[in-house]
Formats: structure tokens, C-alpha cells, sequence
């Protein structure tokens, strides 16, 4: 299954006072990358609340700092699925620079009601989240 790909750059914002990226921001630039993953399915989360009730949360991240990223670089976070559940997404991504992993995370999502009690996954949404990613 080919993985969702997201550009970004390194922004001075997004540095430390030793001109590297400040770990937390590691984490912005994944959850971007997911934004843009469900949204270049066809999946509107703000009319999947509306409609349906459920939004997505992140249940867990483990993350490896492997190098560090700089002012300036050009980067590319990967998005694969590893798994999916009745109300569980296990997603894996990476943060690459011209090839080379500077940062690995496998994130959890779990899909909510409004009020935080566990939901299915509809249907049709599983399948989109099932498919190949573009």
C-alpha cells in the first residue's frame, strides 16, 4: 500500500534556540499530514461531526527522534495505515528529509462521539480509510 505524502518546511517558528526543530512540533507536522490524508479521501470531518456525531482522537503516539530536522529543510511525512478496528485506526508515520527518517510515529486514533464514548467506524468510512491511500 503506497503512503500518503505531505510536504512541508521548517519554518524558524518551528526551531529551537539551537536552529533544530523543538521535538513537540515533530507532532504538528503529523497531525497535518493526517488532516491532509483524510481529507484527499474525500472526508470532510467537520460534516462527519455534524452528521454523524463522531470525531477522531488520538489515543496514543510513540515516536522515535532519529535526526534532527533544521531551519529551512524541505520535508516529507509519509502516512500508511498498519491496522484498523471496529473504532481504532493504527496509523505509522514518518518524517523524511531528501530520504533519510528523522522522525518515526506509530499513532492510534480512536473514533469518538461527541461526549468521548467509543464509535464504530461507519461503514463507508472504514472502506475509504481501507483503501489505497493516493
Amino acid at each position: 500500500m503506497t503512503a500518503h505524502q505531505f510536504r512541508t518546511r521548517v519554518y524558524y517558528e518551528d526551531t529551537d534556540l539551537a536552529g533544530i526543530v523543538y521535538y513537540a512540533n515533530y507532532l504538528k507536522f503529523i497531525e497535518r499530514a493526517r488532516t491532509e490524508w483524510v481529507a484527499s479521501l474525500g472526508v470532510d470531518q467537520m460534516a462527519l461531526r455534524a452528521a454523524q456525531g463522531i470525531v477522531f482522537a488520538v489515543r496514543r503516539v510513540e515516536a522515535d527522534f532519529l535526526r534532527p530536522a533544521k531551519f529551512g529543510d524541505d520535508l516529507l511525512v509519509e502516512t500508511s495505515v498498519q491496522s484498523l478496528g471496529g473504532a481504532r485506526i493504527v496509523l505509522e508515520q514518518v518524517v523524511l528529509r531528501e530520504g533519510e527518517r528523522l522522525f518515526v510515529s506509530v499513532v492510534t486514533l480512536v473514533c469518538l462521539t461527541e461526549d468521548g464514548h467509543a464509535a464504530r467506524l461507519p461503514a463507508d468510512l472504514r472502506a475509504r480509510l481501507a483503501g489505497p491511500l493516493h
